[in-house]
Formats: C-alpha cells, sequence, structure tokens
C-alpha cells in the first residue's frame, strides 16, 4: 500500500529551526514536495524537489529560510525549516506524485508545526 508519513512537527519559538520528515512507503515519485495549511487560509505549496536530479522549488514565502532535500536509499524527503517565523505555524503536508492534469496525488496526513513569538 502506498503512504506517506510525515513527522518532525513540533512547538517551537521564532528564529528557531524544525526538520521535517516524510518517508515514503510503496513506491518511490519522481516528484514530492509540501504543503502547509494555516488555521482559517487556504492551503498553499511549500516547496518541491525532484528525486532524479534534485530539481527544487520554493515558495517565494519561504525562499532562503527552509531547504527541500531528499535521501534516496531511505525513500525519505526532509524540509529543513530556519529562521521560522510565527506566520509558518501551519499544518505541513507532504505529497508524492504527479498525474498528468498536474495534481498532486499522494498525501500525508499532517504534521503541525506551531512557532510562538
Amino acid at each position: 500500500q502506498v503512504h506517506l508519513v510525515e513527522s518532525g512537527g513540533g512547538l517551537v519559538q521564532a528564529g528557531d529551526s524544525l526538520r521535517l520528515s516524510c518517508a515514503a512507503y510503496g513506491r518511490t515519485f519522481g516528484r514530492m514536495g509540501w504543503f502547509r495549511q494555516a488555521p482559517g487560509k487556504e492551503r498553499e505549496f511549500v516547496a518541491s524537489i525532484t528525486w532524479s536530479r534534485g530539481t527544487t522549488n520554493y515558495a517565494d514565502s519561504v525562499k532562503g529560510r527552509f531547504t527541500i532535500s531528499r535521501d534516496n536509499a531511505k525513500n525519505t524527503m526532509y524540509l529543513q525549516m530556519n529562521s521560522l517565523k510565527e506566520q509558518d505555524t501551519a499544518v505541513y503536508n507532504c505529497v508524492g506524485g504527479v498525474d498528468i492534469w498536474g495534481t498532486w496525488t499522494y498525501w500525508g496526513q499532517g504534521t503541525q508545526v506551531t512557532v510562538s513569538s
């Protein structure tokens, strides 16, 4: 069964760092990424990475602070988040695979990241 499992969320203070992990089971994906949704806001794209070349893409709001990476041997993706801000507080979901319509096909259950001032 194909599924994604996130870990690493938690409560931190503004300016701290946190690393999220997303382990993929059942298959490998050509592309994986992260989305987040803050309370009362729409879900937004955070970052993505291609599995073969490691090509990355970031939302403007996290450029320079977040780094997405992957470990092919472990079939695991990471999101290193530095200089966290209160506005980074959200549920973070990892995603895997994009269909022909550009829709992400697999979603993890989400992990909560809370940044306090």
